[in-house]
């Protein structure tokens, strides 16, 4: 039987960065998280079970002191800036997807929430609704090191940390987030593209989440 999964609701922040042309560093946020039940609107989708993931397999790669697997038919490229630690191009039926794992060092790169805001602050809702409370983030089990995970979908206009926005508005888009508490600092992995391509795929990036470990 499944769990049931807490969902975390935020309180907007508000983050006085100006643009740039490569993703900035995340500020830091004393917020703390609260533990409420899913806002109206909120889209929840369910953690599968360790082992219930399609898609297993894939090939291990390394960036610093973390190892994961890579799913299969992602393909990493060079990243696009000094800010991206690594990129992957995440196929399917409505168009390629883009994952990008950040890592910005110890003291660096604000908390959970933080991003999290900062990620559902580059959405808007069709309705006119705020893409805060549709967020949702969830804990995922079964892993080495403790993970939560962001969903958010929308119309992505990108935004501070995107480096660069999209020329347009992109409308049935979706944003899956990983965060992992690196050794020494959090690991942020940010997959974003069309909302039936990451439906597709997010069995396939929690399996990836759960396979990262840490090694010295």
């Amino acid at each position: 039987m499944r769990k049931n999964r807490w969902v975390v609701s935020f309180t907007l922040l508000c983050v006085g960065l100006g643009g740039c042309a490569a993703d900035p560093e995340p500020p830091e946020s004393t917020a703390e998280e609260t533990t409420t039940p899913p806002p109206a609107g909120a889209r929840t989708l369910p953690i599968p079970e360790v082992g219930d993931e399609t898609g297993t397999g894939g090939t291990e790669t390394r960036h610093g002191p973390l190892v994961w697997t890579l799913p299969p038919g992602w393909t990493e490229v060079a990243p696009s800036n000094t800010m991206r630690r690594a990129q992957y191009v995440v196929p399917g039926s409505a168009g390629d997807g883009e994952c990008v794992v950040f890592y910005f060092g110890p003291g660096q790169g604000g908390d959970p929430m933080a991003n999290a805001e900062r990620w559902a602050g580059q959405f808007t809702q069709p309705d006119g609704g705020n893409s805060l409370d549709r967020m949702t983030m969830q804990e995922i089990d079964g892993a080495p090191l403790d993970l939560r995970l962001v969903e958010v979908t929308g119309t992505y206009t990108g935004g501070m940390s995107t480096g660069v926005a999209p020329a347009e508005p992109l409308p049935n888009w979706m944003l899956l987030g990983g965060i992992a508490s690196g050794p020494d600092a959090p690991w942020f992995f940010k997959l974003t593209g069309p909302q039936a391509t990451l439906e597709e795929n997010r069995d396939a990036f929690v399996s990836m989440l759960r396979s990262i470990r840490q090694e010295i």
